[in-house]
C-alpha cells in the first residue's frame, strides 16, 4: 500500500485546477502550515465529513524497556490524534480489500 504525499496533492492540484506547479505547492505547504500552527496553539482541527485532529495529554507512566525489562518511566506528554468522521469511515469500510 502507497502512501499519499503532498508532491502527489500538489500535481493533482496542477492537474484539476490548472495550477502552476510552484502555486500547487505553496497551496499545499500553507495548507499544512495552518494546521500545525492551530495544533501548536492548542486547538483541534475539524474537517466536516473527514475527521478531527484532536491533542491529548497523555500523563506519565511507567515503561518498560523490552529488551532488558527494566521499568523506565515514561514523561507525561501531548500527542495529536485523528478520529475520523463519519462519512470518510463509511466510505473506507465500503471498499473491498
Amino acid at each position: 500500500m502507497q502512501a499519499l504525499t503532498k508532491a502527489q496533492i500538489a500535481e493533482h492540484l496542477c492537474e484539476r485546477l490548472q495550477l502552476s506547479k510552484p502555486v500547487a505547492k505553496q497551496m499545499v505547504e500553507t495548507f499544512f502550515e495552518e494546521i500545525r500552527f492551530v495544533l501548536e496553539r492548542g486547538q483541534h482541527v475539524k474537517f466536516s465529513g473527514f475527521g478531527n485532529f484532536i491533542l491529548r495529554d497523555k500523563g506519565k507512566r511507567p515503561g518498560r524497556n523490552p529488551k532488558t525489562g527494566e521499568e523506565i518511566p515514561v514523561k507525561a506528554r501531548r500527542v495529536v490524534t485523528f478520529k475520523s468522521g463519519l462519512k470518510l469511515k463509511t466510505k473506507i469500510e465500503s471498499i473491498e480489500t
